[in-house]
C-alpha cells in the first residue's frame, strides 16, 4: 500500500487556432491606426455625420417659442417637436427601447457588428480622437516614433495641440448631453458667466471627463471589455450571417512577392502579408486569425485590403462581408426563419407603438377622494368630497367641462368649466350632493367626465366611489 502510482508530467500543445492563443487586442499597448481610404469609410463617415447632426443640431432647433427637445426632470416633462410625454407615457419609452432591442437583433443576425463599426457612439467618437491624433501627431509610423521619443518642445506641442482638441470635443459633447435636459442656450450663457448651477456643472464636468477617458483613452478596451453587446452576440449569428471574414482558401500561403510574379508557381495566395489589415484596425487585432471579440465590423480591414488588391492588380474581396457558410463553399440565405421572425416582430412592434402615440390620450384625469368619508350640507343632503387633477397634454389653452356620468341621483357641484394652459396642471376641488337618498347605504360607484370644448375628441374619464350612509 506504501507503493505509490508512476506519473509522468507530459508537455501538451493546445490544438487551438492562432486566435485563441492572442490576446484579445493584438497590440500590448496603444494601438496606432494607419489612415486609408476606401467605400466603407466614406459609408461610416455619412452614418457618424448623420449621427453628430442629429446629435449636435437637435437641441438647437426652437418649436412654438422653446426648445424643440426638451426632457425637464424638473418639471417631468419630455417635449419632442410638437408632442408633450409625462410620466404617465413612459410606457412608450418602453416600447421604444424594445424596438431599439430587437432592431439590434435583427441587424445582428443579418450583418453581425454593423452598429458597433458604424454608428455606436463610441466608436464614432473615437475614430473623432484617432483624427485629432493624426492632425496634430502625424500618420501610425509619425506618432508611434513620437511615442517612442524623449521628451521635447516639439513633443510637448504636438501632445498638448492633440489633448485640447480631445477636451474641446468632450467639452461640446458634455454640454450637447446636458442641454437635452436644461435649456442649452440658457446653460451656455451660465457656463460663459459662470453662474451654471452646481447640478448642471457637475454633470457638464462628469461627462466631459467620461467622454476624454473613454474615447481617448479607453478606447478599444471598452468595446472588448466593457461593452456588454460584445459578449452576447456571438449567440446571435450563424452560419448565415454575413460578418467581417478573410478568406483563407483564396489568401494562404501568404507571403510577399513582386507584383508581376506568378504567386501560384511560388506556392502562394493572394495574401501579401503585408500587415495593412491590422494597422487600419482600430482593436488591434488581426482578422485572418479569424472571427474575433474583439472585431467591431467597422471594415476598416475590408478598405485597406482591397487598396492593396487594386495595386498588385488581384480582385477584391480577400477580406470581406460574407458568412461561414459562403466561406466553406455553401451559398449564403439571406431569408431565414430567424432573421424573418425578428422582422415580422419588429414591424409589428413599430406599427403597435406609431398607433400607441397617436392614440395617447391628450388629457389625463386622476381623482382623490378627501379622507372625510362624507358630510351634510345646508340642504340636508349628503356631500362627498373630491379633488380632480386635470393634465393639458397638448399644445394649446384648453377649456374644459366637468361632469357626472349615469349617475341619477347626484349633482355635481363646485366648478364645471375650467381653462387649463398648455402643458400645464390644474387641481380642481368639487362636491358631489346626493339628491336621491332612497337607494342603499354604502359606497357606490362614481364616474366622472371631463371633455374639451374647443377639441370635443378630446376626452377622459376617471372613478371613484360616494360613500352615504342609511336613512
Amino acid at each position: 500500500m506504501s507503493e505509490r502510482i508512476p506519473a509522468q508530467v507530459i508537455e501538451v500543445t493546445p490544438s487551438l487556432p492562432p486566435a485563441a492563443n492572442k490576446p484579445l487586442s493584438a497590440s500590448n499597448g496603444p494601438v496606432h491606426t494607419r489612415r486609408f481610404t476606401g467605400f466603407y469609410r466614406d459609408l461610416r463617415r455619412i452614418g457618424a455625420g448623420l449621427l453628430c447632426l442629429l446629435f449636435f443640431g437637435t437641441l438647437w432647433l426652437d418649436w412654438d417659442g422653446r426648445q424643440a427637445v426638451l426632457w425637464s426632470l424638473e418639471d417631468s416633462k419630455f417635449y419632442i417637436f410638437g408632442a408633450t410625454f409625462w410620466p404617465q407615457d413612459f410606457i412608450l419609452l418602453s416600447g421604444l427601447l424594445i424596438i431599439c432591442a430587437f432592431g439590434l437583433f435583427f441587424i445582428t443576425v443579418f450583418a453581425g457588428r454593423v452598429w458597433c463599426g458604424y454608428t455606436c457612439p463610441q466608436s464614432v467618437w473615437t475614430w473623432m480622437f484617432m483624427w485629432c491624433e493624426q492632425v496634430t501627431e502625424g500618420d501610425r509610423n509619425q506618432r508611434i516614433k513620437l511615442a517612442a521619443a524623449p521628451w521635447s518642445a516639439g513633443k510637448l506641442l504636438r501632445r498638448s495641440a492633440k489633448h485640447s482638441l480631445w477636451l474641446a470635443i468632450s467639452v461640446a459633447t458634455a454640454i450637447t448631453f446636458v442641454g437635452y435636459f436644461t435649456p442649452v442656450r440658457e446653460l451656455v450663457a451660465n457656463l460663459a458667466t459662470w453662474e451654471v448651477g452646481g447640478t448642471a456643472l457637475f454633470w457638464v464636468i462628469f461627462f466631459t471627463a467620461a467622454t476624454y477617458i473613454n474615447a481617448g483613452w479607453m478606447r478599444e478596451q471598452v468595446c472588448i471589455h466593457m461593452c456588454p453587446y460584445a459578449r452576447f452576440q456571438s449567440v446571435m449569428f450563424d452560419k448565415d450571417t454575413l460578418i467581417v471574414s478573410y478568406d483563407a482558401a483564396r489568401g494562404e500561403s501568404r507571403g510577399p512577392r513582386k507584383k508581376d510574379s506568378d504567386p501560384k508557381a511560388q506556392g502562394l495566395g493572394d495574401c501579401i502579408d503585408c500587415q495593412m489589415c491590422v494597422q487600419v484596425c482600430p482593436t488591434g487585432i488581426d482578422i485572418r486569425d479569424g472571427l474575433q471579440i474583439a472585431c467591431i465590423g467597422c471594415a476598416a480591414c475590408i478598405d485597406a485590403c482591397d487598396s492593396i488588391m487594386d495595386r498588385m492588380g488581384y480582385a477584391r474581396g480577400l477580406v470581406g462581408y460574407s458568412s461561414e457558410r459562403a466561406l466553406e463553399g455553401g451559398r449564403t440565405r439571406l431569408l431565414r426563419p430567424r432573421l424573418v421572425g425578428y422582422a415580422i416582430a419588429l414591424l409589428l412592434m413599430i406599427i403597435a407603438l406609431i398607433w400607441m402615440g397617436s392614440a395617447r390620450p391628450q388629457l389625463s384625469v386622476d381623482v382623490i377622494k378627501d379622507r372625510g368619508m362624507f358630510r351634510e350640507n345646508a340642504a340636508g343632503e349628503v356631500e362627498n368630497i373630491y379633488n380632480l387633477k386635470l393634465i393639458n397634454k397638448t399644445q394649446q389653452d384648453q377649456r374644459y367641462v366637468v361632469e357626472l356620468a349615469d349617475a341619477p341621483g347626484f349633482r355635481l357641484q363646485g366648478e364645471h368649466e375650467v381653462s387649463i394652459g398648455a402643458g400645464e396642471i390644474l387641481s380642481l376641488p368639487v362636491s358631489v350632493a346626493q339628491t336621491d337618498d332612497s337607494g342603499p347605504a354604502g359606497s357606490r360607484p362614481l364616474r366622472f367626465v371631463v371633455r374639451s370644448l374647443d377639441a370635443p375628441e378630446n376626452e377622459a374619464s376617471a372613478s371613484s366611489t360616494f360613500v352615504s350612509p342609511r336613512r
